[in-house]
């Protein structure tokens, strides 16, 4: 499968910042794939999506979009490409039938074609019944419908959405996301950014996990979670006999120390205790019998005087992997 996107060597840095912007970024992405750039604000995704679609120039480093090259002919480019901007950049003095057509127009769609289009969208999109109104009353879930509508009209080969669903309700959040799957069920390209581990976890085939203006990791989601250390994860919620301040340095505390202690453990998180009581609750990594682990770190409790409160399994999540890769959690 050909390359859609290819990203070499890219750098951003601009002229008061201290750090790289973007810093020596390289990937690729495939032709029909959705893939995304999942990191905190302030990593770097915002700025690698203005590069790709033409509104940032880069330092250094070399971007092609269906084979162009960003720098060398952005025209080209632009009319290979949709945008969903972060925020909304639509005219208000427009009706919403009207943002469509005039953006087709603008991308040489003929007239006839353009009506036709911008039918199928609305009515895909929810918004049949409101082609004729202007945008003074919408939501910020049906102004990004109206955006992602407008960026479909000249049907580019690749779909960038930056930050798609941030302060969207969940009712929005879900419409978005099930429109973003039939666009990858009919072969589009899509590359999101999102800081949001559940929806880069449901939506994309591969994932770049970038902080500090850097891919840290590119994998698939199953992939990502490989990267765990120990092919078991389990979760021991306890009350102590007493009370250890949360972030204390490994091993503060005897349960700790004992969890640790257990054959095939390769390494103990102590984590926030949920609710309201004063549970300490500890991830244990480790290779080996599961069952057998279960037992031994049942037992070990026990035998620290320590109340067991809950002993599950636990899948990785993606959020895992990014403290496992920086040592911290994501930022908001």
């Amino acid at each position: 499968m050909t390359a859609a996107i290819e990203v070499e060597h890219l750098v951003k840095r601009y002229p008061r910042g201290r750090a790289n912007a973007v810093d020596d970024v390289s990937f690729a992405v495939l032709r029909g794939e959705t893939f995304g750039l999942l990191g905190p604000n302030g990593a770097g995704k915002t700025t690698a999506i203005g590069i790709l679609t033409t509104r940032v120039l880069p330092t250094g480093g070399r971007a092609a979009v269906a084979g162009i090259d960003v720098v060398a002919d952005p025209i080209a480019a632009k009319q290979r490409i949709g945008v969903v901007p972060q925020t909304s950049n639509l005219d208000r003095s427009l009706r919403v039938r009207e943002i469509l057509t005039f953006h087709a127009a603008y991308h040489g769609v003929s007239r006839r074609e353009r009506q036709a289009r911008a039918d199928a969208l609305l009515e895909e999109l929810g918004l049949a019944a409101r082609g004729r109104d202007k945008l003074d009353w919408f939501s910020g879930g049906l102004q990004q419908r109206v955006m992602l509508g407008r960026a479909l009209m000249h049907e580019p080969d690749v779909l960038f959405l930056d930050e798609p669903t941030n302060n969207l309700d969940p009712q929005s959040r879900l419409f978005l996301w099930d429109r973003i799957r039939a666009l990858h069920e009919r072969g589009v390209t899509v590359v999101l950014t999102t800081h949001d581990m559940e929806e880069a976890d449901r939506l994309c085939d591969r994932i770049a996990i970038m902080d500090h203006g850097r891919i840290l990791a590119l994998d698939t989601p199953e992939g990502l979670r490989r990267l765990i250390p120990g092919g078991t994860m389990l979760e021991v919620r306890t009350r102590l006999p007493q009370a250890v301040p949360a972030g204390a340095p490994a091993g503060a505390e005897p349960v700790e120390a004992a969890l640790a202690a257990l054959p095939g453990v390769t390494a103990v998180e102590r984590r926030p205790g949920s609710g309201t009581d004063d549970a300490a609750v500890y991830r244990l990594y480790a290779t080996g019998d599961a069952g057998q682990l279960l037992a031994s770190a049942a037992q070990a409790v026990v035998r620290e005087e320590a109340e067991l409160l809950d002993l599950r399994f636990a899948r990785p999540s993606l959020e895992d992997v990014f403290i496992h890769l920086t040592g911290s959690n994501l930022r908001a």
